[in-house]
């Protein structure tokens, strides 16, 4: 018997006790469950389950009184989950978990898969979380120690010099698979009144979770790739979520590459304000240190940026002069723990900038399907907020319409939440549309909200790299907010040259996008690269 499994059997076998936290349940439905009188009754014996269970109970759905496998359809299933939810609410208490697995032969019809679940229930609310959320993406060269640096940060643990730590940042599939998770930030840690809370195992989604919960401030990373030919994922990464700041990484024993002016140029050209991280000061002399703190200034006023060390002008200057021309500079060592600690004072004090008033949207970047969920869109909340129960639009489809669905719920690091504001990473379920309907780049927006969504728009664009010039019909990948696509440039004038600043029309090449103006967004074909913004959104053909 599986580990998994074995989670069914040990509650099957301690049975429904007066007295006892475990509860069975073939099937619970809106009509009869939520009925006046019915629900009252139903909250109470959940809230006695709980109790019984010093603030846990666990709820059996798809059995029988008695304990046996009746396996029920998955919308009914989801239903129950919708149900099961509503009546813990109602009691004071939040589902933390579910798990479920399929029982052969014995649905509905008697010759499908049905479903059997044991959700795991908590005495509390649903987590609300804090307002100042900070969001960072973190970007650098290959093996220059963005990773192995985050994962000390979140877990307060010295690398081994081996890259150790650089483990924590790892995405584990079976997580995904398994939890409705919003794993887009590969760590997570926070602070209260007395410091960092941090996480001891961060692969537990529990550990996630009590960061979450127990924090007055977050403090989320989305970490990058930085192989070369994988630029591609990095620029999704620093588009395509909604950034406070970007971190980017320097290791001392390397010092500034090709690839460290690629993702700082990104990161730039986003506008977004940027910390350079020093990193592997333990591994050279204090003369290389120096040196390739020379090499960082260097590099970063040749794009016109002005570096500020922070260990001459301090943390309070940092946090007051940080913006998209001042880029503070600091030396750390995963390994010492050199830095880290004022790279937690930044990170407690760094206001945050992303957060946008107005409607709700989100752009979605990863989607996937939980048994007895159904379909999960995750990605970060661009503006307003969300609750569960919202009735959303989805789309532009293939077609540009929009399509009606239903918030079911909504997580953040494994931490159910009753509702989610801008800047927040989330995963959120949908009543509605399938999961092989939704795709990276689509939106979500209220019910209300009248989308126009386009295939072509007016842009002015900066060419940062090109071997000789740009022509009609160049087709580069645009990347903006979390749409990667190929379109077709048609620049004002016939052509753009490198270093050339001009207008151009762009036509996505295979379907239309929630475009506005505004927005801005990378482009890259081969070694040639640029941005834009967004002037003016063209109707669809």
């Amino acid at each position: 018997m599986s580990p998994d499994r074995a989670v069914l059997q040990q509650a099957l076998d301690r049975g429904e006790q007066e007295g006892g936290n475990v509860e069975f349940k073939e099937r619970l439905t809106k009509d009869l469950h939520l009925s006046e009188g019915r629900l009252e009754s139903l909250a109470a014996q959940l809230r006695h389950r709980v109790l019984s269970g010093d603030g846990e109970a666990t709820y059996v759905v798809g059995v029988t009184d008695d304990g046996g496998l009746a396996g029920i359809e998955p919308d009914d299933f989801s239903e129950s989950m919708d149900v099961l939810s509503l009546l813990a609410e109602e009691a004071g208490a939040h589902i933390e978990d579910v798990q479920t697995w399929g029982v052969d032969g014995v649905a509905d019809d008697g010759d499908g898969r049905g479903i059997v679940g044991v959700a795991t229930v908590r005495e509390g609310a649903m987590l609300d979380t804090d307002d100042e959320h900070i969001v960072i993406g973190t970007a650098g060269h290959v093996d220059h120690g963005k990773s192995t640096l985050v994962g000390s940060l979140v877990t307060g643990q010295a690398d081994d010099g081996e890259g150790s730590t650089r483990g924590y940042m790892d995405v584990q599939p079976h997580e995904v698979e398994r939890g409705l998770s919003a794993d887009l930030s590969y760590g997570v840690y926070g602070f209260d009144g007395d410091g960092p809370v941090r996480m001891d195992n961060p692969h537990r989604k529990s550990d996630r979770a009590r960061v979450v919960e127990e924090s007055d401030r977050l403090v989320s990373f989305v970490d990058t790739v930085g192989h070369e030919p994988w630029l591609r994922t990095t620029i999704r990464g620093l588009v395509g979520q909604k950034l406070d700041y970007g971190l980017l990484t320097v290791a001392a024993d390397d010092g500034p590459t090709k690839t460290t002016r690629e993702h700082l140029g990104v990161l730039l050209a986003t506008e977004l304000p940027t910390i350079v991280a020093i990193t592997k000061a333990d591994a050279v002399s204090d003369e290389r240190v120096a040196e390739v703190e020379r090499e960082v200034e260097r590099v970063l006023r040749d794009v016109d940026k002005t570096p500020l060390r922070v260990d001459r002008h301090g943390v309070d200057a940092a946090v007051e002069e940080i913006n998209d021309t001042v880029v503070p500079v600091l030396t750390t060592s995963a390994v010492t723990k050199e830095g880290l600690d004022t790279l937690d004072e930044l990170f407690e004090r760094l206001p945050k900038t992303a957060g946008v008033d107005g409607d709700f949207r989100m752009y979605i970047d990863r989607t996937y399907s939980v048994t007895g969920v159904g379909a999960v869109a995750s990605g970060t909340i661009m503006s307003g907020e969300v609750e569960a129960g919202d009735e959303l639009l989805i789309g532009p489809m293939a077609d540009g319409a929009f399509r009606e669905v239903e918030v079911r719920s909504i997580e953040m690091h494994y931490h159910r939440v009753d509702r989610a504001k801008a800047g927040r990473i989330v995963g959120i379920a949908l009543k509605g549309v399938r999961e092989a309907d939704i795709e990276r780049g689509m939106v979500l927006l209220p019910r209300e909200a009248d989308p126009d969504p386009v295939r072509e728009f007016e842009a002015e664009v900066m060419v940062l790299n090109h071997p000789t010039r740009i022509g009609d019909g160049y087709e580069p990948v645009v990347h903006l907010e979390t749409v990667s696509e190929a379109a077709a440039f048609y620049p004002e004038g016939g052509r753009l040259l490198p270093g050339d600043t001009g207008k151009t029309r762009v036509r996505f090449k295979f379907r239309p996008y929630l475009v506005e103006e505004g927005q801005r967004f990378v482009f890259r074909e081969g070694r040639s690269k640029g941005v834009g913004t967004v002037t003016d959104v063209t109707d669809v053909d």
